[in-house]
């Protein structure tokens, strides 16, 4: 049964600081992982990080956004170089509880169309799957045909993966226990972005890529029941519950 994960951005590295790991908060998800993998609740699994202090900060220094591109070739490798550099250290940490883990960058295979339709192949993550790797990727830039490089988030990553493996679960680790209501209660599940449209906001630091509201359009654009949770709920989710807010657009 193939899972993918995404580890919010937030949840390993602090985003008020530029290029901040959060290592505490990453060694705990990779016990998470390494446990899940040791015990068989999860075997064939895809995970996916968020951008952080490393991409985000440098994004938004040259003003890239998945919709603002930028021709500059020496903006393109510094922000790939941030986010490799945070993919490095979820490797390791990976690496050191004997998780299989292997890179996977996006700037080197995916590309967007003129209109932003985004092309993110995924018969190399099957393949890797079926040698008992883990695939791991991450937000990264992208060759945006008229517009240089853009941004694809993690959250894209993920939709785009889980639809191209025919993913069986898709959970997102955030900060926060699920989506909030005004009054901070999670919302057991949503639908509709309509449905919590007013309760969405952007995120409380630099985000290039939509926080909150960006995560529970992608979920829902993907077809299939997801979950977003918090760190303290990984576990749970990676024994095959449903914890936080399940998202269902079907």
């Amino acid at each position: 049964m193939a899972t993918v994960l995404k580890l919010g951005g937030s949840v390993i590295t602090h985003k008020h600081r530029p290029e901040a790991l959060a290592g505490p908060a990453l060694d705990d998800a990779a016990d998470a992982i390494a446990s899940a993998m040791a015990s068989g609740d999860v075997s064939d699994l895809v995970v996916v990080h968020g951008g952080g202090s490393f991409g985000h900060h440098h994004a938004s220094k040259h003003g890239v956004s998945k919709t603002d591109g930028s021709q500059d070739a020496g903006a393109a490798v510094e922000i790939h170089a941030a986010m490799k550099t945070l993919n490095d250290f979820v490797l390791a940490r990976l690496h050191d509880r004997d998780v299989p883990a292997v890179p996977v960058h996006p700037f080197s295979v995916a590309s967007r169309d003129r209109d932003g339709s985004l092309d993110l192949p995924t018969r190399q993550v099957e393949t890797m799957l079926g040698e008992g790797f883990v695939p791991v990727l991450h937000g990264d830039v992208v060759a945006h045909e008229g517009s240089g490089v853009t941004i694809l988030s993690g959250d894209e990553a993920v939709t785009a993966v889980a639809q191209g493996i025919d993913a069986d679960r898709v959970g997102f680790c955030s900060t926060v226990p699920g989506v909030l209501d005004d009054d901070e209660a999670v919302i057991p599940e949503i639908r509709s972005y309509v449905e919590v449209a007013d309760y969405l906001g952007g995120s409380d630091s630099t985000d290039v890529t939509g926080g909150m509201a960006g995560k529970v359009r992608a979920l829902l654009d993907l077809g299939a029941p997801a979950s977003i949770f918090g760190p303290e709920a990984l576990r749970a989710f990676l024994a095959g519950e449903t914890p936080g807010t399940r998202i269902d657009g079907k």
